[in-house]
Order: structure tokens, then C-alpha cells, then sequence
């Protein structure tokens, strides 16, 4: 068993790797990088140039925590918006990381979409 979860270990890390190599965020343009666990899911717009976040948001901050996780997400990834249009960001590129685009990461890219931001 310890072989096997290796592997998808490193498969995953593979996955991740070619992603982020084909993406760079800018102050103007940031990376919004996703990650998700078993119970949450977390983003961040990150200016590569600079190595800093410039807006991250997760589960925690959101108010009301009812409902199924694809229906969080996509409360999380609202939110997101809006502390996108606070700092003035109106465009992000989308880092999945690792992750099929599909469920919780498509309800994110959803709700961020919802809120005025373009990808």
C-alpha cells in the first residue's frame, strides 16, 4: 500500500508542475491557485513577480456554512470576487493545480465568474 500512495503522490505532483509551469500571475493579472481537502476548499491570488498574495479567502470567513461543498465553493468563490473587485483586480488565470476542472473547482471558477471576474 505504501507504494501505491507514493505513486499517486507523484503523480499528482506531476499534474501540479505541469500546470503552474504554463502559468505566471502579475500584479494586474494574478494567479488564483486553488486548493481543496476533504471538508474545504481555500483560494489565493498570488503576483508571482513578487512572491505575495494579494487576496486569499477560505471557508472560515464565510458566515453561513450550510449546504453541500459544491454549494460552499461556489459561496467561496463569490466572495473571492468581490475581494477581487475591492483591490481592483478585474481578470485572474485560473490555477487548478492537480485538480479536474469539475465539482467544487468548477463551482469556485463559477462563483468567481459570477462576480464580475474574467479568467
Amino acid at each position: 500500500m505504501k507504494n501505491l500512495n507514493k505513486i499517486k503522490r507523484e503523480h499528482t505532483e506531476r499534474r501540479k508542475r505541469r500546470t503552474r509551469a504554463k502559468i505566471v500571475g502579475t500584479a494586474k493579472q494574478p494567479r488564483l491557485s486553488v486548493f481543496r481537502s476533504l471538508s474545504a476548499i481555500y483560494a489565493q491570488a498570488i503576483d508571482d513577480v513578487k512572491s505575495k498574495t494579494l487576496v486569499a479567502v477560505s471557508i472560515k470567513e464565510l458566515k453561513a456554512k450550510k449546504g453541500t461543498k459544491i454549494e460552499i465553493a461556489g459561496l467561496i468563490g463569490e466572495l473571492m470576487g468581490k475581494k477581487l473587485k475591492a483591490k481592483k483586480i478585474s481578470s485572474v488565470i485560473f490555477d487548478k493545480g492537480a485538480y479536474k476542472y469539475h465539482g467544487r473547482v468548477k463551482a469556485l471558477a463559477e462563483g468567481i465568474r459570477k462576480a464580475g471576474i474574467k479568467f
